[in-house]
């Protein structure tokens, strides 16, 4: 039998194949998974998208300021929203699928996707992802940080401190003309090494002209290649490093909030990248 080949590039009619297009349909014709022309990013969208990360970092950046013990996770919202409007953009969670606030707050065991809340507030000792979305003049940026609330566990801080480290192994590993797999596969070494897990069921994803674009990037080792990394590309990488076992839970209340169901905490950093000819350049901080 013949092994079928997914084909997403293509050459539109009266267009002059290029050496780029030839290089692409080589990978192609070997059964590789390539992307499609609209994930390769016009100079024009990349301007675009760096504005807006432009912006989404001056919003983690107000936080990162202003975060503390006593603060509820609403004013963390209330900052984002007042930010990011006052900047001429619009926070891209909000409203996005029903999702009811302008940023997400996950603390200590919560993995991602937690809502904001005035009865939530933040203690001495907390650890908290605060990830940022961020639309301006139609164009997506992306990003996420950890914070620690004054004093915590050395157990704590050493989860954070390693999934930063996952998070730029992860990157380091992504290069022009290799594959999407490579990232996980280097993030979950650098993971287990340390004694952690990786969540398995989110990812990153391709970012720019929407919210969530391919290609899909995990961050656990699936033992396959994944799409290939092309120059123009441009995606985020965002690990989800667990304390304990990789399993979570999708709180039934709310339908978003995601936790490790074992309860034990869970830390996440995240960056929009861009593939270069020579690498990723971060498009936000």
């Amino acid at each position: 039998m013949f092994k079928k080949v997914k084909r997403n590039w293509y050459i539109p009619k009266g267009h002059t194949i290029t050496d780029f297009d030839k290089k692409i349909l080589s990978y192609q014709n070997r059964g590789k998974l390539v992307p499609t022309p609209k994930l390769i990013k016009t100079p024009e969208q990349i301007e675009g998208i760096r504005r807006s990360g432009v912006v989404n970092t001056g919003v983690l950046d107000l936080v990162e300021e202003k975060i503390c013990a006593g603060m509820s996770t609403l004013e963390i919202d209330k900052l984002v929203y007042d930010y990011t409007t006052a900047h001429g953009a619009i926070p891209a969670p909000l409203n996005y699928e029903g999702f009811p606030k302008s940023v997400c707050t996950s603390i200590n065991e919560v993995v991602c996707h937690g809502i904001p809340s005035e009865h939530e507030i933040l203690e001495e000792g907390d650890i908290i992802n605060v990830d940022v979305s961020t639309i301006l003049d139609g164009y997506y940026s992306d990003a996420s940080r950890m914070f620690i609330i004054g004093k915590t566990t050395p157990e704590k801080e050493r989860l954070v401190k390693v999934t930063r480290e996952c998070l730029e192994i992860g990157a380091q590993a992504a290069r022009p003309w290799g594959f999407v797999g490579d990232i996980g596969k280097a993030i979950a070494k650098h993971a287990h090494r340390n004694g952690y897990s990786v969540v398995r069921d989110l990812a990153g994803h391709g970012v720019g002209l929407e919210f969530h674009e391919d290609p899909e990037v995990d961050h656990y080792n699936t033992h396959k290649d994944g799409m290939l990394l092309v120059p123009g590309m441009v995606f985020t990488i965002e690990p989800m490093i667990n304390m304990g076992d990789w399993h979570v839970f999708v709180d039934e209340e709310d339908g978003w909030t995601v936790v490790t169901e074992d309860e034990l905490p869970s830390a996440q950093w995240e960056h929009t990248f861009l593939m270069t000819e020579n690498g990723l350049e971060i498009l936000t901080h």
